[in-house]
């Protein structure tokens, strides 16, 4: 069952709470049926942003559309959005099938009609045969599915999900995000989703917005925003990126002189042996200043001539040796040319 999905339109919307900006002027075009996250740390107003398109924030100047639809001041129950809060919202006097079935029973659906799509709609989170248990005798897995069912039992337009993976462990997430995606491409429905996770917002979505202060800071695919970041900030933000000047990186084996502006080089880009790497290469010179085995790699630190740290990941199938660094040893790490990647000068935002 797909549904007839509806594209997004969010134009120059503002939001101030006292002297607090929120959202500045943000524009977003979110394509029907697309997977979106808004990620980002706490404060950068992907919340307020999503509650605004659900109808709990009002924007004081800008708009949001639905399709042709302007619905910037249209009350929540209008906007044919499902949501699934971080809290998962669920009634504890209620069954599970009553639960899901509430959305429907305030839409005025025939009772016998709204047991049937409550049915359907658990089927396809696969808790079937969970229709008749109480909420609280559920896991937090199982309470997440509920949650999803309710919100799809209607088939909305949209879906709006805030940080719905936050309380579960962290094997049950991981399987749960590709539970959401797998719900999501099944039905297509446009989905929008919050998180401050990086590596869930890398695992589930089309496209990624990366916000910081009130502001869209990077919008683009999980691979563009990992490997290609715009700004010092989205990199840092996306997992162990090192920042250098490229006045730092050591021309070797066929790599040119030194480039302007900054560097950034990810963690897992480096290697201990440049034999490894095809290509041309350039290398980074410094002590060891610590060391950590994580089970699937080896974190190194070094420390630079110039005072920069710089962190190295190597992963343990290509660590031999690791263990027996010493502190305050010459360690040169090595990484390709193509896995450098410039940033302006400054790059701060």
């Amino acid at each position: 069952m797909a549904i007839a999905s509806l594209p997004i339109t969010i134009d120059r919307v503002r939001k101030v709470f006292g002297d607090y900006v929120a959202l500045n002027e943000v524009s977003l075009e979110i394509a029907a049926g697309e997977f979106l996250t808004l990620l980002g740390p706490s404060g950068s107003g992907k919340t307020t942003l999503l509650m605004a398109l659900a109808g709990f924030v009002r924007p004081d100047s800008g708009s949001l559309a639905i399709g042709d639809r302007d619905v910037t001041r249209l009350s929540p129950d209008k906007r044919d959005i499902g949501i699934v809060f971080q809290n998962y919202a669920l009634f504890p006097h209620m069954s599970v099938v009553s639960n899901v079935e509430y959305p429907l029973i305030l839409r005025k659906v025939p009772k016998i009609e709204a047991r049937r799509r409550a049915l359907a709609a658990l089927a396809r989170v696969k808790l079937e045969h969970y229709g008749d248990r109480n909420i609280a005798a559920l896991s937090g897995g199982q309470r997440q599915r509920v949650a999803l069912a309710r919100a799809i039992v209607f088939e909305p337009r949209v879906m709006l999900m805030d940080e719905p993976l936050s309380a579960l462990d962290k094997n049950l997430r991981e399987h749960m995000q590709f539970e959401i995606r797998r719900l999501h491409d099944d039905l297509g429905i446009t989905t929008i989703y919050v998180t401050h996770d990086q590596r869930e917002a890398l695992t589930m979505s089309d496209r990624i917005a990366v916000m910081d202060a009130g502001e869209i800071q990077q919008i683009a695919s999980p691979s563009e925003i990992y490997h290609r970041p715009k700004t010092r900030f989205v990199a840092e933000f996306m997992g162990e990126a090192n920042i250098l000047p490229g006045s730092q990186l050591s021309g070797f084996r066929g790599a040119g002189e030194t480039r302007p502006g900054l560097a950034m080089i990810r963690a897992e880009s480096f290697y201990l042996d440049p034999s490894e790497i095809a290509g041309s290469v350039v290398a980074i010179n410094g002590a060891l200043s610590a060391k950590a085995f994580r089970g699937e790699n080896w974190l190194l630190k070094l420390l630079t001539a110039n005072g920069a740290e710089v962190t190295i990941s190597i992963p343990a199938t290509r660590s031999a040796g690791c263990a027996d660094f010493q502190q305050g040893q010459a360690v040169t790490a090595y990484t390709a040319v193509a896995s450098v990647h410039s940033l302006p000068e400054g790059g701060a935002r």
